[in-house]
């Protein structure tokens, strides 16, 4: 075991001067971030004197700061938890969001002992009570074996009886973690199948429209082909028009999905991230859904014979479609 670190969770809200702003407040000892690999990028973190004396300093995540500092240097400033000063004396590096999509950045951290005597009061909790504890392993430790032991050592500590459910709970973000990627994978598949579907269903589509132009365009593709055009020219033409009609449906739709990724963020505080890559690849795809799909009509369009018949200064054409 490298470390292990006692935290009180709580949520008053923090003020300075006229800026309000509500976060969520944690009680910690010094090892905190040590425990969590979440180091303090500016300032200085708690020290064993600061836990001695219910010193009233903060450490403030990086939301925290942008919302009550903006873009001034909170090192040194003073702000207020339930009325009571606080110095900030570190800010942490950024975090990002959690599995479950909370801002984990969203947050401010005091002494234990200061969040027992001057946020949730002495006499409301026991002098060794606890909200959570945070325990780090090295790679070396069977970390089963080890939950097993802290589970045992939990029901002993807390005296419940043999067979009796636990009233505790004990999460290993491991397994956690390889069962959010589990659900990831899931729907990734799930997605993959709904747009190949669309992409079958689109293509369909858009082989019958150009199964249509060619009937309507009969007599213009006789024409070409009298005046010298190859049957692989037809064809082309045809294959530029559905990869072309395809472009601008997959055009559309990535309009469409950047404006509804922009209405979720700003309506959850989300953060969305448009890969050009992904815009690439949806492109690429639609283009191959073109030409697999307007195979068959540009196939069909350059087998169309022309008869030609001149008579005196006059050119009459017949047409007809190879069947």
């Amino acid at each position: 075991m490298i470390a292990i670190s006692a935290a009180q969770r709580l949520r008053p809200g923090g003020q300075r001067c006229n800026t309000n702003w509500t976060t969520t407040l944690s009680g910690v000892h010094p090892d905190f971030a040590t425990v969590r690999d979440w180091p303090v990028r500016a300032g200085r973190d708690f020290t064993p004197q600061d836990i001695r004396a219910s010193a009233k300093v903060v450490i403030l995540g990086q939301t925290a700061v942008k919302q009550l500092f903006q873009d001034e240097d909170p090192i040194g400033a003073t702000i207020r938890v339930k009325s009571a000063p606080f110095q900030v004396i570190g800010v942490l590096a950024p975090k990002g969001q959690s599995a479950m999509g909370r801002d984990q950045d969203d947050v401010a951290l005091i002494p234990m002992t200061t969040a027992r005597g001057y946020i949730v009061g002495k006499s409301q909790v026991q002098s060794d009570q606890v909200g959570q504890l945070y325990i780090k392993f090295d790679n070396s430790t069977d970390l089963k074996d080890a939950q097993e032991q802290i589970e045992t050592l939990l029901r002993q500590r807390r005296r419940i009886q043999p067979g009796a459910e636990d009233n505790f709970n004990v999460r290993n973000l491991a397994e956690t973690m390889k069962a959010r990627t589990e659900v990831l994978s899931t729907m990734t598949y799930l997605l993959a199948a709904t747009s190949v579907i669309s992409l079958i269903v689109g293509g369909i589509g858009i082989m019958n429209i150009m199964l249509v132009s060619v009937t309507e365009r009969t007599r213009e593709i006789g024409l070409r082909l009298a005046v010298g055009a190859r049957q692989r020219d037809i064809m082309r033409q045809f294959l530029v028009e559905a990869v072309t009609l395809c472009l601008i449906g997959g055009l559309i739709g990535i309009a469409l999905g950047v404006g509804a990724a922009a209405i979720v963020a700003n309506a959850a505080d989300w953060p969305v991230v448009i890969s050009p890559a992904v815009i690439a690849l949806a492109m690429a795809a639609a283009a191959g859904t073109g030409i697999v799909f307007g195979y068959f009509p540009a196939r069909r369009a350059s087998g169309l014979n022309q008869l030609k018949r001149c008579a005196a200064n006059r050119l009459q054409l017949y047409s007809g479609v190879v069947i």
